[in-house]
């Protein structure tokens, strides 16, 4: 089953912000999140807030869309009374469970909502996520048409005991055509995969990420698999019936992903994904681990704005009640002190090429920068500052598989 929620202070029933949410708002970005949580069938390595149809008591899909749409509308204005100034949004992303459930008719629905309550920045990037056999080149030119311009495809794998392993859908054949119709259609394409399955091997993991390649994509995701408590797969571990990862081996895959990516004109610009170009890299990925401001709509779904952050009721059932009652779905909430975001932003953009400005740490963090430099973990030249340049914190290859010490190491 899902993961449980985290506990915070009480989240007032209008949604009021605190004064400091507005603070500053005006030099960051807003994006907007939708949690879809609908999948077809539970995969063994999840523990995201997702329910197939026996899961729902009661609830209906068909009523999904309308529910979003007035909690965008009741977003809207709890950020009006908040005074966080008007500003369009940067990016849109539905994530999910799998958002291609719904109709392409209910996505449109809900972003032509997102578009009337707040206003598209020009050159908006709007994505949502697909399961590789949820749409068809119908499906995706309906997407394209109501102004979506991203589609990522949890590809995972091309080989077939991997994909059966994660309790994966599809078929291998059948991510060429789908990146093949979203191309067709005018959208941008980025390609999902997890590396470290139970019973993976080097080869099986080259494979799939030569049949990445293959479709030409403007994006790649790599994620390494980990074992959540309480999934299908972590029991099938203690019993036995498949290995446990191996955390070597995991190093090994993420490091031949990385040089055939990059031997294939792609850069990595966080420590899981790597576009063609600049152009092409996820900005709504990126407002994540750069602090910007976000509104997340539906079960489960955790907001950002201005170091105040809150996370709706997880089960859908709960988020209807709530959307129709009128009052605010959130379940909790937290006000991060200017010590906690200054700490978390170290935590963020040492796993970002453009890395952490150097001034953003403390003298005696500083201190650190040379024998992480010294250790091979991040980048002399990009630690010492020259004419016109800052100094920054830029993980090396060796630094992003070890970017948890690197951050150890700076805050002590």
């Amino acid at each position: 089953m899902p993961s449980i929620l985290p506990e915070g202070d009480p989240a007032p029933a209008d949604g009021s912000l605190p004064p400091s949410a507005a603070v500053g708002a005006d030099g960051r970005r807003f994006g907007v999140y939708v949690h879809v949580p609908y999948c077809r069938v539970r995969c063994g390595y999840c523990d995201f807030n997702t329910y197939t149809a026996s899961e729902l008591g009661g609830t209906r899909r068909d009523d999904y869309a309308g529910q979003v749409q007035r909690e965008l509308g009741f977003g809207a204005e709890v950020l009006r009374r908040a005074g966080v100034p008007d500003r369009r949004v940067s990016t849109v992303f539905f994530g999910g469970g799998t958002p291609t459930l719904l109709p392409a008719s209910d996505l449109a629905a809900m972003l032509a909502s997102i578009r009337d309550e707040w206003g598209l920045e020009p050159g908006a990037e709007v994505t949502t996520e697909a399961n590789p056999d949820s749409v068809d080149a119908a499906y995706l030119a309906t997407l394209a048409e109501a102004g979506f311009t991203r589609v990522s495809f949890g590809m995972q794998s091309a080989v077939p005991h991997v994909l059966a392993t994660l309790d994966r859908t599809h078929t291998p054949e059948r991510i060429p055509l789908v990146t093949r119709w979203a191309r067709e259609a005018g959208l941008q394409v980025s390609v999902d995969l997890i590396y470290g399955t139970p019973g993976e091997s080097l080869s099986d993991w080259e494979r799939s990420i030569d049949a990445a390649l293959a479709t030409d994509p403007d994006h790649i995701s790599a994620y390494a698999l980990i074992v959540e408590r309480g999934t299908k797969l972590a029991a099938q571990i203690r019993r036995g019936e498949v290995p446990e990862p191996d955390e070597d081996l995991h190093a090994e895959m993420y490091e031949l992903a990385d040089a055939r990516f990059a031997a294939a004109g792609f850069s990595w610009y966080e420590i899981s994904n790597w576009s063609r170009t600049a152009g092409t890299r996820s900005r709504h990925n990126l407002s994540y681990w750069t602090g910007e401001d976000w509104w997340a709509a539906g079960p489960g779904a955790h907001s950002h704005v201005g170091g105040v952050r809150w996370w709706n009721v997880k089960h859908p059932g709960a988020y209807a009640q709530r959307i129709e009652a009128g009052v605010s779905p959130a379940h909790a909430r937290e006000t991060l002190s200017g010590d906690a975001r200054r700490e978390e932003r170290v935590l963020l953009e040492t796993r970002i090429a453009d890395g952490l400005p150097a001034d953003v740490l403390r003298a005696e963090e500083r201190r650190a920068i040379p024998q992480l430099i010294a250790d091979g973990l991040i980048d002399g030249r990009a630690a010492i500052a020259a004419a016109g340049r800052t100094a920054r914190v830029v993980p090396t290859l060796r630094g992003r598989l070890l970017a948890d010490t690197v951050v150890h190491r700076l805050l002590g």
